[in-house]
């Protein structure tokens, strides 16, 4: 389990630097570099771009490997575990052997005899 939530941790940092990167960039191939403009020749505004160009691909490479070894390490059960659902239909009873329960009120027995309670004239 602790592999798997520092893994998981790295792939979110990663994904950060990434989008990081990629807002830095500029989709015409500015981007940081554009800033420099006026020092361009000197400074070295390709070698900018073509470090977060070089950064960008070393991050998605670098998500991917540690989404695959993320996946590897996901917690498993110790043993053959059943899921949930097939306890449930393993342990589904059988609605025929539930026991019905008798639709009509058996008559009371009183002490003064079968007398009709809906009529008081008996």
């Amino acid at each position: 389990m602790g592999i798997y939530i520092f893994v998981s941790v790295l792939v979110i940092i990663a994904c950060i630097l990434q989008v990081l990167i990629v807002l830095v960039q500029n989709s015409k191939g500015g981007g940081l570099a554009a800033n420099f403009t006026s020092a361009g020749q000197t400074m070295g505004i390709r070698k900018t771009a073509d470090f977060l160009e070089k950064s960008t691909w070393t991050l998605a490479g670098a998500i991917l490997l540690l989404c695959v070894v993320a996946t590897a390490s996901i917690p498993r059960g110790s043993g053959p575990e059943r899921s949930r659902i097939e306890n449930q239909i393993q342990n589904v009873v059988d609605p025929n052997a539930i026991p019905t329960l008798p639709s009509a009120v058996p008559p009371s027995s009183s002490p003064a005899g079968n007398r009709d309670e809906t009529n008081p004239s008996n």
